[in-house]
């Protein structure tokens, strides 16, 4: 069990949890698992945690097969710059390693914005809180749970 299946349960949100042997050799962790799992790449959503210029975290979901924008995300959350959050922060606020990150159930309730494109899917597939676990889940659960915008938050 993981923190974010521990919530799905406790709240009693169907969910699917799917598995795969993940490799620790994998150059991209939310491209393996759609591959692993035969799932389209637009609907497999990777989980970022980043920081603003004043250290304030926030999450940002975007399709595995899409980078993020910093400047559109800092737009969206009101502030002037936005960088990838070091990787010991991370693990400390959310309770996850890298490559495991889950939107669901980290240990502080960060903002989050959703890539606009998961509305698009009737369901989408994030990070269970643990490599090799991902769980398929309708995009409005997450937004529900999360309290998360959605916005086009990926590079052109």
């Amino acid at each position: 069990m993981t923190p974010a299946i521990t919530l799905l349960k406790k709240k009693r949100i169907a969910h699917t949890i799917l598995k795969y042997d993940h490799d620790s050799k994998a150059p991209s962790y939310g491209l393996e698992a759609a591959d692993k799992l035969s799932l389209n790449p637009s609907a497999v959503f990777k989980t970022l945690v980043v920081c603003d210029e004043t250290n304030k975290l926030a999450v940002a979901l975007v399709p595995v097969n899409t980078t993020l924008s910093e400047k559109k995300l800092a737009k969206v959350l009101r502030v002037k710059k936005i960088t990838m959050a070091p990787s010991d922060t991370v693990v400390a606020s959310t309770g996850y390693l890298l490559g495991g990150v889950s939107p669901l159930g980290q240990k502080k309730r960060l903002a989050t914005v959703l890539h606009e494109s998961a509305l698009a899917h009737e369901m989408i597939y994030v990070s269970a809180g643990k490599r090799g676990l991902e769980l398929e889940i309708p995009p409005q659960r997450i937004i529900n749970l999360t309290q998360a915008k959605t916005a086009q938050i990926a590079a052109d």
